[in-house]
């Protein structure tokens, strides 16, 4: 039998609807690129592929089992949880962690996206609250190479250099390294 509310309904018709016109909207910049063989419209049609996906699994999801609270399952309860913003601290906390996109963003430029990226991670994680420095470290690095990975490798998209002296040398490096590994692959 199904849960479906009216709300489910319209939540999914409104993410089929985003999909659908940005989809037509793609056929606007369709164009081929040298280095590219997927043209200009590659990435942007295989998110919104991900999001149909998506937005079809969380309609069968809600279908099936409707957006009650399940036993059982982590993160998700009926009962809220309490946060407060009494003290200054924990203000400042959000404000903080608020702030952090707009600096990252900011300092792309100056500073590239290599140099920038992993002081980024680990504040952010800092501000969420781990304090295990292995774990900082960690998952630090595993963000940071999957993204290098992602961005570098796959896309071969360009990034961010900075213009300081010693972040555009290591962006500078990263590049160097980058065309060797798609000199070595034949990519």
């Amino acid at each position: 039998m199904s849960k479906l509310k009216t709300s489910h309904k319209v939540e999914t018709l409104i993410w089929l609807t985003i999909v659908v016109v940005f989809f037509g909207y793609s056929f606007e910049f369709s164009q081929e690129i040298e280095i590219y063989k997927f043209g200009a419209t590659g990435w942007p049609r295989v998110v919104l592929g991900l999001l149909l996906l998506v937005t079809l699994g969380n309609f069968l999801h809600l279908y099936k089992k409707g957006s009650e609270a399940q036993q059982g399952r982590v993160g998700i309860t009926d009962q809220e949880e309490d946060i407060s913003y009494d003290g200054i601290g924990s203000i400042k906390k959000l404000i903080a962690i608020l702030a952090m996109p707009l600096i990252f963003a900011w300092s792309l430029k100056p500073v590239g996206f290599y140099s920038a990226t992993p002081v980024f991670i680990v504040l952010i994680i800092v501000l969420l609250g781990e304090k295990r420095i292995k774990w900082v470290i960690g998952i630090t690095l595993f963000i940071y190479f999957l993204l290098i990975f992602l961005f570098m490798v796959i896309l071969n998209a360009p990034l961010p250099q900075g213009n300081i002296s010693p972040f555009y040398d290591f962006s500078a490096f990263m590049l160097t390294l980058n065309t060797k590994l798609h000199q070595s692959l034949n990519f």
